[in-house]
């Protein structure tokens, strides 16, 4: 038989409650919420991948990295770069994306690690 994965009786440590909810006052989960949806997609994970093995890419780089048009990659690049993810610049008329923070490498490092060591404890 199935163990069951939720309370069978419903109950609460009030203290925790209040103070957890108190410590939500003071943080933006809707931007951490839309950090993690931007690099949700499988192709905006991707980019966001490759800018971790490679300090700076132009457009068309990433676009054949990850087998994609350069419109589509230049769409998933914008959205990249409104949620704070990647940083651009403009050489002439190329275009070269980057991280941009070493915080984004480190959060795809940790989420690499948490899969690899997930698959070995199945």
């Amino acid at each position: 038989m199935a163990k069951k994965d939720t309370c069978e009786i419903y109950c609460f440590d009030e203290e925790k409650v209040i103070r957890i909810q108190g410590d939500l006052q003071y943080v933006d989960i809707s931007s951490i919420a839309q950090l993690f949806k931007a690099i949700a997609d499988e192709n905006r994970a991707k980019i966001t991948f490759a800018l971790c093995k490679e300090k700076e890419l132009c457009v068309c780089d990433l676009a054949n990295i990850i087998g994609i048009t350069v419109a589509n990659a230049s769409h998933h690049l914008r959205t990249l770069h409104k949620q704070g993810v990647v940083k651009f610049r403009k050489e002439g008329k190329m275009a070269f994306y980057s991280l941009d923070d070493d915080h984004i490498k480190q959060i795809m490092d940790i989420a690499l690690v948490h899969k690899k060591e997930a698959e070995l404890n199945v």
